[in-house]
């Protein structure tokens, strides 16, 4: 990470390549998943699957939902392309206006929105927990949570639009490596605090709080180096501004669909048994794993260099970006989906069936992490192809493929979840299940909308690139299927022994697939970025 000063607003920064910073940022946020995963291990031994940890992920849901609409999702999409012109066209003091006008605006909307979430935290819990209003003590632990956990959507959206400068930059390793210390902050919690309070579950909402405050804090010294510290003044008449309001208003339903979704299974689950919502956290946090390593930190480098082909107008590197990109979101996506289909019992057995997580709640959430995996692949798609319309400052036609992915997507959990004609109730399952077919319905018209316009074709060796594939992936999966011990057998194991086992597993699968992708022909440097007369 180089953190000498830019020279100026408008200085082109050095770049290293796509693959290269999607190594780097892949790296850090596998650094952070990891520390997910263990902390997700600690959370289920602490408090497993009941009421209150229902509530607590409902809790700690709606502030991370948000946090995703404003940091990740629809600002950062809106505003890094925005930031590009003022680069390429700006001084550095224009640069540093622009800084701080967003900051005060995004800063002063969010915390007007905390400070009412925070009075009004029984609507809230009411609004996205309806199902709670039934269980008293459910509700208002949900109710007392949000008000501890919500301050977390101001903090992190700060952080995801200081990350925004910083990336832009070219500086991705710090904010790949924030999200470590909210890890940090809730093992902590768990570990030290729970220990301290009547109902553990409320130590890990102080965590999430605390965790918002550091990971802010972190992102400072590396804007002070770029001297772009933002210094937030209120000015919404600023031309900037302007432009990103406009862009991302529409673009909340843009990006962020699959994450509205999650959060209508979140809704829809608290209806349904006690577990369920505590299931599908626990099975999608699984799947996050590879959409959160890789497709978030290829979506993550590809956005400024899209938005820096376009204010430059390179269509044909713009093109060749967005193909690279799709080929290495396949070359993960698929082999994961696949295993995650495969292993999904076992991997959950031996990440969470300790403590209070019995063998019934790894058992449903199986179930529902296969259904996710069914949808992993369009997922992480969609974290590229999105970048294809907001390099563009096209939000409208993201908006208008997202309505409708949402909209089948509640199409679908009426008919997977509730017993309807000739229907079987599938509960949670069901619930993952329609949000997977409507990730691929997104997917689908977003890509057909690029191929439309233009702007995505397919380069040569597309052929001889899928049939590698999905051979290697078939020959991983027999490995893995092979490999694998039965689940009683792991359950039976100690916590070492079960984790070597797995690790044995997928080590097996992984490296089948790798040599075979050599054997039949896959090199490094085809994974390099192509440029335009290269």
């Amino acid at each position: 990470m180089n953190d000498a000063p830019e020279t100026g607003a408008n200085t082109p920064a050095a770049r290293p390549g796509l693959l290269r910073s999607s190594a780097l940022v892949g790296s850090m946020t596998m650094l952070s998943r990891v520390l997910g995963l263990v902390r997700d291990i600690v959370i289920a031994a602490t408090v497993g699957a009941n009421a209150l940890a229902d509530a607590f992920f409902v809790a700690f849901k709606i502030p991370n939902f948000l946090r995703r609409l404003f940091a990740e999702g629809a600002f950062a999409q809106a505003f890094v392309p925005v930031l590009a012109d003022y680069r390429e066209q700006g001084s550095h003091a224009a640069v540093q206006a622009l800084i701080n006008r967003v900051a005060g605006v995004l800063g002063g909307s969010l915390l007007l929105v905390t400070g009412l979430a925070m009075l009004g935290a029984p609507l809230v819990a009411a609004l996205f927990a309806p199902g709670f209003l039934d269980d008293p003590r459910k509700f208002d632990a949900v109710s007392h949570m949000v008000r501890i956990t919500f301050p977390y959507l101001l903090l992190i959206s700060m952080t995801g639009f200081c990350g925004g400068i910083l990336n832009s930059y070219g500086r991705f390793a710090v904010p790949a490596l924030t999200p470590v210390f909210l890890n940090l902050s809730l093992i902590g919690a768990a570990l030290v605090a729970a220990p301290w309070f009547a109902e553990p579950v409320y130590a890990l909402a102080w965590g999430v709080a605390l965790a918002g405050v550091i990971q802010l804090l972190f992102q400072l010294p590396s804007l002070y180096r770029l001297d772009l510290v933002p210094r937030p003044v209120w000015d919404t008449r600023h031309e900037g501004v302007r432009r990103i309001v406009k862009l991302m208003v529409p673009a909340l339903f843009g990006v962020s669909v699959s994450q509205i979704n999650l959060l209508l299974d979140t809704v829809l689950a608290s209806f349904l048994p006690t577990g369920s919502v505590s299931w599908l956290y626990y099975s999608d946090r699984l799947t996050e794993l590879p959409l959160g390593v890789f497709g978030v930190a290829i979506a993550t480098v590809i956005l400024p260099s899209l938005s820096s082909h376009r204010a430059a107008a390179r269509g044909e590197d713009f093109t060749l970006t967005l193909d690279w990109a799709v080929r290495m979101i396949l070359l993960v996506a698929v082999p994961a989906a696949v295993a995650l289909m495969v292993l999904a019992e076992p991997i959950l057995v031996t990440l969470f069936q300790y403590g209070e997580l019995g063998s019934r709640d790894v058992s449903m959430a199986s179930y529902s992490l296969q259904a996710y995996s069914l949808g992993l692949i369009a997922f992480m798609l969609i974290k590229v192809l999105a970048p294809g319309f907001y390099a563009r400052q096209d939000t409208t036609t993201p908006v208008r493929i997202g309505i409708i992915a949402m909209l089948a997507n509640m199409i679908f959990n009426v008919i997977f979840v509730l017993p309807l004609l000739f229907w079987y109730n599938l509960g949670h399952v069901g619930l993952a299940l329609a949000t997977s077919v409507a990730a691929w319905l997104n997917a689908g018209l977003l890509w057909h909308r690029l191929r439309k316009d233009g702007v995505f074709r397919f380069q040569p060796g597309w052929g001889r690139f899928v049939l590698r594939l999905l051979v290697a992936t078939a020959l991983m999966a027999a490995v893995a299927w092979w490999l694998v011990p039965a689940v009683s057998e792991l359950a039976a194991m100690g916590a070492l022994r079960r984790a070597l086992s797995i690790a044995l597993v997928c080590g097996g699968g992984g490296a089948a697939y790798l040599l075979c992708q050599v054997a039949l022909g896959a090199r490094l440097n085809q994974l390099r970025t192509p440029r335009s007369g290269a």
